[in-house]
This record gives C-alpha cells, structure tokens and sequence, in this order.
C-alpha cells in the first residue's frame, strides 16, 4: 500500500467520524429547542447560531488555505 494511499485512508476515517460527531452535537442542540424545558430568546439563538457559522467559516478557510498553498508558486509554461 502507496504512503498516499494510507494518508488518504487516515484522513477518510478521521474525518467521517469528526464530521458525524459535529452532527450529532448539533442534533443534541437542537433538543435545546424544546420551549418546555428551556427558556431562551430569539437573541440567543442568533448569537449560537452566529458562533456556529464563524467556527464553520474558519474551519473551511483551513481547508482553503491548504489547497491554495499547494498551488502556490507554481509556475508553468
């Protein structure tokens, strides 16, 4: 098995299960919505919500950054 291979097959597995524990804690928040257990107002759920898609932004700017890196400085003709 290539090196290439396994870091691709490290990354598919590492990934799937980061990616599904990110949907399970959003499902898990979602229960927060319950208004007979919880009281919160339309302002909290902007600024959760806010928080959320900044983390979302920079976590998808890491993976841009990295893609842009690996195109950098590479000059043909």
């Amino acid at each position: 098995m290539s090196r290439k291979s396994t870091r691709r097959e490290r990354f598919e597995n590492v990934a799937a299960r980061r990616t599904q524990r990110v949907i399970d804690f959003l499902d898990s928040l979602s229960n927060c919505s319950n208004r007979s257990n919880y009281e919160y107002t339309e302002e909290d759920v902007r600024k959760m919500f806010k928080a959320i898609r900044e983390a979302v932004g920079r976590s998808e700017s890491a993976f841009d950054n990295q893609v842009n890196k690996e195109g950098k400085n590479t000059f043909k003709f």
